[in-house]
């Protein structure tokens, strides 16, 4: 469907954080995010952001940690044809101001997942219209963000939101965890569920949330925990009450199951019979053009024509014939991805680095391959972030293991705390690769990560 407005130019408020509509400047070029409504994407509309990466930039597209997808390398004198060639796709919001908020996580495997309570989809597609169509709601953070969890499998649920809700039995019906702030709680010592509201409430319950968060927060207050500072849960939880009467009930200690690591990798099972889902990794989450092109080709040969994007920066072909599973993880391969999560690529996650980033230390995506091929060798191989300097652009929340960029080719290591809210213990200074990596095969395989 084609966009009915103009490009919006000036009217786009100023944000370092990249959109559809407002084309930011790297060293390599202007970055273009297209936010996938739930990670989804058709395949006309992946012909049609390959397209546009070919015409209007170098061809490079990344995936992104919230399953969106990014054009790098934009040409100067370029941003407005792109921007209007993806907003006649129909990859842009509905009205110009609603790009920013858009910011909604969902399984990839949402109406897919055997092992899923409830499919969030129809509540996940509710909440973005009211998003997009709420004028007052515009004026939420380009970086705040929801998470909707259904229980799934595949989930991602390290990821830190400004509001959570996690699906959970209630008396024979379905109701949501929900917290502020953090992530649904998997362990002893995790943040707890706020409360728990019935499925029925749920959205009653998010645009309460949303409203009271509009209401409380100063200007300075752009995210769910700088106003827990000065008005803590319990207090935003009776304010909750008063506005939804008694349809909030207790937690009880509630804790989420956990999920399971590398199930976006390869063949999964659906709840429809005999399909299957394949998942593959573009190395590092990078695609070019021609890759997307031929993953839009491969979702209408052997899929529904369709692809999801994941936060792990991957690629899921959805609702394959059982027949043809091992045909569409071949394709895959063949067309880049990586398809065997035992592979040390598929553990290691990079920024951009020097090569496209003015503030990066080191050519960490350059790095990052070296690494994983000195590592392949290691048949325990925890998650690892190359981080070009310290904003930590490529991770959403600390990795078990972090190499920070000092220089050219020299990194700090740390290793993650089960209460890291940066990188966490610094374990070695001032490294280069051979050095990390002789230190990381050096750890006995009784060693913890989260300790």
């Amino acid at each position: 469907m084609k966009q009915a407005f103009c490009i919006p130019s000036p009217a786009v408020r100023p944000s370092a954080c990249p959109g559809l509509l407002r084309i930011v400047q790297a060293k390599d070029g202007g970055i273009c995010r297209i936010k996938l409504a739930c990670g989804r994407l058709d395949a006309t509309g992946a012909e049609r952001i390959a397209q546009a990466a070919q015409r209007h930039a170098g061809g490079v597209i990344e995936a992104t940690n919230r399953a969106n997808l990014q054009i790098r390398g934009i040409h100067a004198g370029s941003e407005d044809a792109l921007i209007g060639e993806l907003l006649a796709a129909g990859l842009g919001p509905r009205s110009p101001a609603a790009d920013d908020v858009r910011n909604l996580m969902v399984s990839p495997a949402a109406g897919l997942d055997p092992a899923a309570l409830v499919d969030v989809s129809p509540l996940a597609a509710r909440l973005l219209t009211t998003l997009e169509n709420t004028p007052r709601l515009h004026a939420l953070s380009a970086k705040f963000a929801l998470l909707l969890d259904g229980g799934e499998r595949l989930a991602m649920l390290e990821h830190p939101h400004d509001i959570w809700l996690s699906a959970l039995p209630l008396e024979g019906h379905i109701g949501y965890a929900f917290g502020l702030a953090g992530c649904p709680p998997q362990a002893p010592g995790d943040v707890p569920a706020l409360a728990v509201v019935p499925e029925a409430h749920a959205d009653e319950l998010l645009l309460a949330l949303l409203d009271l968060f509009l209401e409380l927060a100063t200007p300075e207050q752009t995210r769910m925990r700088h106003l827990l500072v000065s008005h803590p849960a319990a207090e935003l939880l009776q304010r909750l009450k008063e506005r939804l009467g008694d349809v909030l009930l207790g937690a009880d200690d509630w804790r989420r199951s956990p999920a399971e690591s590398q199930a976006h990798i390869g063949i999964g099972g659906q709840r429809q019979p005999g399909r299957v889902y394949v998942g593959g990794v573009p190395p590092l989450g990078r695609l070019d053009a021609e890759q997307l092109l031929g993953l839009a080709a491969l979702a209408r040969r052997l899929g529904d024509g369709s692809l999801r994007m994941t936060p792990w920066q991957s690629v899921l072909l959805p609702n394959v014939t059982e027949a043809d599973a091992q045909a569409a993880l071949q394709a895959l391969e063949g067309l880049g991805l990586l398809v065997d999560a035992d592979a040390p690529l598929t553990r290691v996650i990079a920024c951009t680095g020097s090569s496209g980033c003015a503030k990066g230390l080191a050519d960490t995506k350059a790095d990052a391959r070296r690494l994983a091929e000195m590592l392949k060798t290691r048949s325990r191989l925890a998650g690892i972030h190359l981080s070009g300097c310290s904003r930590s652009c490529a991770a959403a929340h600390p990795a078990p293991v972090t190499l920070l960029a000092v220089a050219e080719g020299r990194y700090d290591l740390f290793a993650r705390q089960a209460d890291s809210t940066n990188f966490g213990e610094p374990l070695a200074r001032h490294l280069t690769l051979d050095e990390a990596s002789e230190l990381l095969a050096s750890l006995p395989d009784t060693w913890s990560f989260t300790r």
